[in-house]
């Protein structure tokens, strides 16, 4: 794939453009899904090609291909150029400069390409066969699944970078259904990590069977504005919605609601959010981002002040700071955008029981709904939840059917106490979170 680079590189500098990066992408990924203990689905998917960005006279073209003949490169070449003319000119867009130092991560594991298929697939059996027995009511996995991928990426550019580095991931996860009378709920778990001998799907069976179950007999509730806290999962979703709020591109386009507010107070002082791009063992890390930038930690809120946002070259620039590597794309086919790395809330000091046991009558919620309806520009939401009353500092009644609304900022204002629980899903974390007076609407 490397030679590809140097080629494409050349061809641009005789047809006259100024400035060109080359992204190739090489990767593979591997689902298995069990159902009934017999593989019901078994997916391998290739993906490899490259990716062109050339800046001539200020205008940005881009084309790209999973063809790597000779005749293909040439031909990607004028299309990059030809789209160039097409755009306005901007000052803004930039490729990577060289010398950068990158930080070392072990992302890698030989492990997962080097084991049998018949190993992965007792995995995802294993995740199905302790969920059943979990629990007599657990009557049914939906979903029993394994997954693992492995790329090699690289980013080659005119002003000398040429960088590379080899990643690998793997995952469980399961959905459970439980059963009693005409009464059903589903619950789920989840264990992505870097290493193979990390995966244990013993844990991932055993929490979809007791998340299934535990909500059994669930009815609404009277509405009252109430304590209300947010378990990890639930935290970690809130936390992708404001995600977006913290680019530099929705600030620039004036869609973000904490756009303006740096130095200013937007949460709780309890509220530390960070990006880090080279957190070690997490499946968001890499060198580099998808322009050659270092990755490092962006700290973006600390003790509830803003301290700035994400940003990748052209949003860098046009904001008049440096680039946060944060540049993401999708695969090969897609241009740099602004995106999260490892995005979460920093843990508190505070053990779960604790938080919980303060709480006289609350609602711990498990579930949401309706998510991708919050604002990113107002950061109002209105969500349909359910989870688990607290009444004296004990999860006691099934909730369903309730609704949560408020304003993300309020939200990030109210949070009164953040457990030390701290749980990754993926490239976002959070720990269990409380936050105080929140109006809840049931019968």
């Amino acid at each position: 794939m490397e030679t590809v680079a140097p080629k494409v590189l050349d061809m641009v500098k005789r047809k006259g453009a100024e400035i060109a990066e080359v992204f190739l992408l090489d990767s593979r990924k591997l689902t298995i899904e069990v159902a009934g203990q017999e593989v019901e689905n078994l997916k391998l998917s290739e993906e490899r090609g490259f990716g062109l960005r050339v800046i001539s006279q200020q205008r940005l073209g881009y084309a790209y291909s999973s063809n790597l003949s000779e005749k293909a490169l040439i031909k990607t070449v004028e299309r990059a150029i030809d789209n160039s003319l097409l755009v306005a000119e901007d000052s803004a867009w930039d490729v990577a400069a060289l010398g950068s130092n990158y930080p070392v991560l072990d992302l890698y594991d030989k492990e997962i390409n080097r084991k049998p298929v018949d190993e992965k697939i007792s995995l995802a059996q294993e995740v199905e066969k302790t969920a059943l027995a979990s629990d007599s009511r657990v009557r049914q996995v939906e979903k029993a699944v394994y997954q693992d991928s492995s790329y090699r990426i690289s980013i080659f550019n005119t002003r000398g970078l040429e960088s590379t580095y080899q990643g690998s991931y793997c995952g469980l996860y399961g959905v459970a259904i439980g059963q009693e009378g005409e009464d059903a709920q589903t619950g789920f778990s989840i264990n992505f990590s870097l290493k193979y001998t990390d995966l244990n799907p013993t844990m991932v069976g055993l929490e979809a069977g007791k998340k299934a179950v535990r909500m059994l007999g669930a009815k609404s509730m009277p509405s009252a504005k109430l304590p209300v806290v947010f378990d990890p999962y639930v935290m970690t979703g809130i936390l992708e919605i404001l995600q977006t709020a913290f680019s530099g591109k929705a600030v620039i386009k004036g869609m973000s609601f904490l756009a303006g507010k740096e130095g200013q107070k937007v949460a709780s002082p309890l509220v530390k959010i960070i990006d880090h791009g080279a957190l070690p063992g997490q499946v968001g890390s890499s060198p580099f981002d998808s322009e050659g930038i270092p990755t490092g930690e962006t700290v973006l809120v600390q003790d509830g002040e803003l301290l700035g946002f994400l940003h990748n070259l052209y949003t860098a620039s046009k904001s008049g700071v440096v680039s946060t590597g944060n540049a993401v794309r999708g695969s090969f086919k897609s241009t740099p955008e602004v995106g999260s790395t490892n995005f979460y809330l920093a843990k508190g000091t505070v053990p779960r029981e604790e938080l919980l046991g303060e709480i006289k009558r609350g609602l711990y919620v498990t579930e949401v709904m309706g998510l991708h309806t919050a604002n990113p520009i107002s950061g109002d939401f209105s969500l349909g939840a359910s989870g688990l009353l607290i009444e004296n500092g004990k999860l006691t009644t099934p909730v369903k059917g309730v609704a949560i609304a408020g304003n993300l900022q309020s939200l990030l204002l109210g949070i009164d106490a953040v457990a030390n629980d701290l749980t990754f899903y993926l490239g976002q974390g959070a720990p269990t979170v409380r936050v105080q007076g929140l109006m809840i609407s049931g019968k």
